[in-house]
This record gives structure tokens, sequence and C-alpha cells, in this order.
């Protein structure tokens, strides 16, 4: 055995907080005899073997299971060079599996994309951070990213490893706070949380703040989806929009709550779906006159008594009334019929919903750490802390997400004043000044500045 117990205990156990100085392939010398040392970490596995797809003919080299947990490890001899390969695995009942190791990937995030989101100047940063079926080095897979820059360990739990968190360990990628893993061979519709083991030691299940679909509740889990392959039919109400002087065209908004607009009594009195109200909107709307339509919150929410303004996907529509291609398809029926969208906001608070952004890290990561700023006695919510890059990064890009992926035309920002006052819904004694003594809150002032 090569690896010392201290780092295999560390893996076992799932608190390495880099495995992938560990797993995967690595230079190492043997009494001055260079080659390298391979580990993999399989559950159920009774045999395992690197099969070095590079060389002609394909090369095997087996390695030794060294824990009855299914830590193999093995080592190569005269060969200085890491190497493409693909695992073979005999799984104990039998069964034999080829797959690619996560461990054998570079990260799927440069530096320079880490130094922009540190600096809250990503407002794309939702294509890199969360889930992304992504191909890397033609495998196809699954890029997972998160920010959690005091989380002692993370791991992608899901359907695929029956949620156990010692398998899918993510690496901390220098001192940007992001843990990323790439996982070959997932695809589509596969149900993942992270597991966090938090700054305070203790775990937690949490689902994905850049997550695009969800699952309903109790168990919110993130759904893996591409949400690029929609084909939108509205390029002459977009082409038209950027030319038209807004400020200067007569504008009528019928504001709309989703779930109570109008309902199907004759089926259990349900709500109507995303592609339902599509025809059923578009067509009174025009009737009626009205220019836009305004959504109350259409973002996920575990509350349905919230209608949305507690929500905990910032970048995911609600499953209530269907999927992201079906809102997708609403929005572009009321624009092909020359209707504009406006949805409502809320990037000033967050429920304390313990599957989603409170404590994420074991710390008060997204939330400010005092309570007379950071809890809001009117709504028992978290108020964003403004004052940290990666969290204006986060809601910038949450607002961008809306316009580039589902084409909306405009946000309505919801509580503003909530934002911008800091002794809003409080008691003298129950705030904390500004800098200068006053009662704005300077730092959502950047933000909505910035934003």
């Amino acid at each position: 055995m090569i690896i010392n117990k201290t780092e295999l205990n560390a893996i076992l156990n799932a608190k390495h907080s880099n495995p992938h100085s560990l797993l995967g392939l690595h230079q190492y010398r043997v009494k001055k005899r260079r080659g390298l040392v391979a580990r993999t970490f399989i559950r159920n596995a009774k045999s395992c073997e690197i099969v070095d797809i590079e060389s002609k003919p394909k090369k095997t080299y087996s390695l030794e299971k060294i824990s009855s947990d299914g830590f193999f490890e093995g080592w190569i001899p005269n060969r200085p060079k890491v190497f493409r390969y693909y695992l073979r695995i005999e799984k104990t009942n039998g069964e034999t599996q080829q797959y690619y190791d996560p461990y054998s990937f570079m990260p799927t995030i440069t530096d320079y994309e880490l130094h922009l989101f540190n600096e809250g100047n990503d407002h794309q940063i939702y294509e890199k951070l969360g889930a992304h079926i992504s191909h890397v080095n033609g495998v196809s897979g699954v890029s997972f990213a998160v920010w959690a820059p005091s989380a002692k360990r993370i791991s992608v739990v899901g359907d695929f490893n029956l949620w156990e968190g010692v398998y899918h360990p993510m690496r901390l990628l220098g001192s940007s706070g992001v843990w990323e893993l790439f996982i070959p061979g997932l695809k589509k519709y596969t149900k993942n949380k992270y597991e966090i083991i938090g700054a305070d030691n203790l775990l937690r299940l949490k689902t994905d703040p850049y997550g695009v679909f969800f699952e309903s509740s109790p168990n919110n889990a993130s759904i893996i989806k591409d949400i690029d392959k929609y084909e939108w039919r509205d390029t002459a109400w977009m082409e038209e929009r950027k030319c038209t002087d807004w400020l200067k065209q007569p504008i009528s908004i019928y504001e709309v709550h989703f779930g109570s607009w109008k309902r199907m009594g004759e089926m259990g009195n349900r709500a109507l779906s995303y592609r339902e109200m599509a025809r059923e909107l578009t067509n009174y709307v025009k009737y009626m006159g009205f220019t836009h339509v305004e959504f109350l919150p259409l973002n996920e929410h575990p509350f349905t008594g919230s209608w949305g303004y507690q929500p905990t996907g910032y970048f995911a529509p609600t499953h209530r009334y269907g999927n992201t291609e079906d809102l997708m398809f609403l929005i572009d029926t009321l624009h092909c019929n020359g209707i504009g969208v406006i949805m409502d906001w809320v990037p000033g608070h967050f429920p304390k919903d313990i599957f989603s952004l409170a404590e994420f890290d074991g710390t008060k990561l997204y939330e400010y750490t005092d309570p007379r700023k950071g809890y809001h006695q009117h709504w028992g919510t978290l108020v964003f802390n403004y004052g940290r890059n990666e969290v204006r990064c986060f809601l910038i890009a949450s607002a961008f997400s809306w316009f580039h992926r589902y084409h909306i035309d405009g946000l309505r920002v919801d509580a503003v004043a909530s934002m911008l006052y800091l002794d809003f819904s409080r008691k003298v004694g129950e705030w904390v000044p500004n800098e200068y003594g006053g009662r704005e809150n300077l730092e959502a002032m950047h933000f909505i500045r910035q934003l």
C-alpha cells in the first residue's frame, strides 16, 4: 500500500477536501523507479483495472483492493506520463462495467472565470456554476461547480450514487471558494444535491443555488436539464424590441398571479399549465388590449402561499405548471402575438428553508452575519449580503439569466424599500446604521446601481 493511512481514512470517511490529489493517476517513484500510482474508490466493486486508451493495442493494469469499502490502488512502472484511460470494474454481483474516472479530468472552470466571479463581474456565471451537461476531452457527462468557501468537504450526491457523499467528493479550486467536479456518463433528468460538511462540522444537504429545475417538496432536489435546445419563434419581436423606445410607447400592463388567474374546475380545480396558459392568456390579453403581461414571481419556491415572493430557485421556473420548455413556449406565444412579458423578481430576501441558501457552508454566506441586518423581522426571511461580491454576482446573473434564457422583456424588482433602508420594519435599537450614521443601506444602493 502506497497511500498512507491518514489520507486513506480521509477518503473512506469523506473528509478529504482535495480528492483529486489522491485519486486518479499521479506520478510517483518507487525506489528511484519512475512510474504512476493509480487510485479509485468505487462502491460494490470486486475488482478494478485501468485501460490505457492511448496505447495500441490497449494495455490494462490491475489495481489491488486495499479496503473492503472499495478503495483500489496500483503501481504502474515505467510510465512517467499520465495517460487517458477508463476503468473496467467487476461488481460484487458479477456485472462488468466500463466508465471514465471523474478524477482524471482537469477543472472545467478557468482561473480567469473564477477571478471575475470573485470580483463580482461575471454576469453569466450561471454558465459555469451549477450543473451543466458537458463534453470534456470528447467525454460526455455533467460538470458541477458550487461556491462554498468555508466548507470542509463537498460531495455531489444523487440517484446515481444512492445519495452517498463518500463516492463523489469535489475539489476546492484555490482560494476562489468554488468547488468543482466533472462526472462522466451522467445525463439529463438526474436528480442531485450537494452534501456539505460546513465550517461548523455539521453535515447538510443543499440544493444547487444555480439549479435550473427542481422536484417538488419535500425532497427539493435539483434536476439536471439542458435548457438551450428550445427553438424560439419570436425573432420578429426580439428584433423590433431592440429599436423601440419604450419610454415613448404606450404601455398597459396586466398583472397575473399564475396559480389563481384561472383554474380547471372539472379537473380538481387545478391551475393551468404553462402551455394551457399560453392559449388562454394570450387570447384574453389581446381582447382586453393590454400591451404587456406581468407575472408574479415564477421562480421556484417551496411555500405556495408566498406566491413566489420567497424564492429558493433564482435560476429555475417553478415546477408547478410545467417544465422549462413549457415556460419558454408561453413567453414565445405571447411574443408572437405582440405581447411583452415582465416578471416580478425578488433580490431583497430569501427564506430560511434548510435545503436552500441559509447558512449554506456552515456560515452566513449569502446573508448578513448580524441579524440586525440579516434577518427580516417583517417576513421571517433572510437578507442578502449586498457587500459580498459573489452574492451580487449571483443576483445579477439571476436577473440576466431570465433575459437570456427566457427572453423576458423586463423585471419588476420587489420590496426595494426593504433593501434600501436599514431600519425598514425595525424599531429603535433593532438596526445598525451605516458608516455615516444614516439609515440607508449603502451596499444595497451599490448593488441596485450595478444591476
